[in-house]
């Protein structure tokens, strides 16, 4: 029991370490103070009278309350792990032994959950999501991939707490989709989905075919941030093509009678993109254009990565296309990241949106390899 307790000190030890750096990532002072003074702008009667900037400032105020409550609960349970210990010591109990190792490691989960945050400090880390999937070739097969994945997606979401919007949607005739663009709205949710930019490959025996064949099927998935005016981006109207097609999506009668879904293209880059989730054209314009912003940012992001990348002498290209994950369901079942080597057999519950050891371990390998 005595090594045991010393053992236990020492892990406790380490865990206190860390938790110092947190606090020191997270400045809580700094924090509450920010929090006292979104509160104190809540709190006046015109509040809602611009609702852009009062849920700009609802975000905000969620995400500091989370992160000072995340840390709070972390102090808390180092207390009590250190409380048990000396009850143990005092009473010769090994259950409470027990109880403080069981508490120890719950606390070392939730501090690698926090250290996660400190490697999100991206210009735009702390912003919504905007997700959009392609089916790649293949036809039907990679429809019900790109269907599949929207749903992985929209599962993970939903563990976190964070909503989803379907800001434009392509269905395939047959089954599945052709693509689909989603808004996900949640602290980080484009510092932590930026981990899942990139192809993303199935391997498994067809529904679709009646000779039961094994069948590869791709999707491109592109992540970029939902920004507002934060960025100076400037995009000629003469570089643009937009074109209005009826939307198929939900929304009401009055959008499914009039063409209203908007897709603008833009020339110089061959980025397209898409919106038909409002009532009128021109606000699905409107949106378009915020999401062909945030991709040209993403897309001039990408290039300076890859200017860098050539001085250094890396010879990898950082192309969206290029595949970073490999879902296996035949002959065997496995998902494998392949920039991490990280890798599960346990398909059903990825695809239901456990992805998290993916993203964290991609953020992890980036801010080791000092991400630019």
């Amino acid at each position: 029991m005595i090594e045991k307790v010393q053992d236990l000190k020492e892990e406790l030890s380490k865990v206190k370490e860390k938790l110092s750096e947190v606090r020191g990532y997270f400045d809580l002072p700094q924090l509450e103070k920010r929090l006292r003074e979104l509160e104190e702008e809540m709190s006046s009667p015109d509040f809602w009278s611009d609702s852009q900037r009062a849920q700009k400032v609802s975000m905000e105020r969620n995400r500091i309350e989370g992160e000072i409550s995340s840390v709070k609960d972390v102090e808390e349970k180092v207390e009590e792990v250190e409380v048990l210990i000396e009850m143990a010591e005092e009473e010769g109990e090994t259950s409470l032994l027990n109880e403080a190792e069981g508490l120890l490691k719950e606390v070392e989960e939730k501090l690698e959950k926090l250290e996660i945050k400190k490697v999100l400090s991206g210009e735009f880390d702390k912003n919504n999501a905007i997700v959009t999937i392609h089916a790649g070739a293949g036809g039907t097969e990679s429809c019900d991939w790109a269907q599949m994945l929207m749903r992985m997606y929209t599962r993970w979401a939903e563990r976190k707490g964070y909503d989803v919007e379907i800001l434009d949607l392509q269905e395939n005739e047959e089954a599945g989709i052709k693509s689909a663009t989603l808004l996900i709205k949640g602290p980080y949710a484009y510092g932590l989905l930026r981990a899942e930019h990139g192809t993303h490959r199935l391997v498994r025996i067809s529904p679709f075919d009646s000779n039961a064949r094994r069948h590869t099927s791709f999707c491109g998935v592109i992540v970029v941030p939902e920004i507002e005016d934060e960025i100076d981006i400037e995009i000629r109207e003469e570089d643009l093509k937009i074109d209005t097609y009826r939307s198929s999506g939900a929304g009401g009668q009055h959008v499914n009678t009039t063409d209203s879904a908007v897709r603008i293209t833009h020339l110089p880059t061959g980025i397209v993109v898409t919106c038909q989730s409002e009532r009128s054209q021109i606000q699905n314009r409107q949106r378009a254009m915020k999401i062909l912003k945030a991709r040209l940012y993403e897309y001039e992001r990408r290039k300076r990565e890859e200017k860098i990348a050539q001085a250094r002498g890396e010879h990898k290209s950082i192309a969206w296309g290029n595949q970073i994950r490999s879902y296996v369901f035949h002959p065997y079942k496995m998902v494998k990241d392949l920039r991490t080597g990280v890798e599960t057999s346990n398909v059903n519950s990825v695809m239901d949106g456990d992805i998290d050891q993916f993203i964290e371990a991609y953020l992890k390998k980036k801010a080791s390899e000092g991400e630019e």
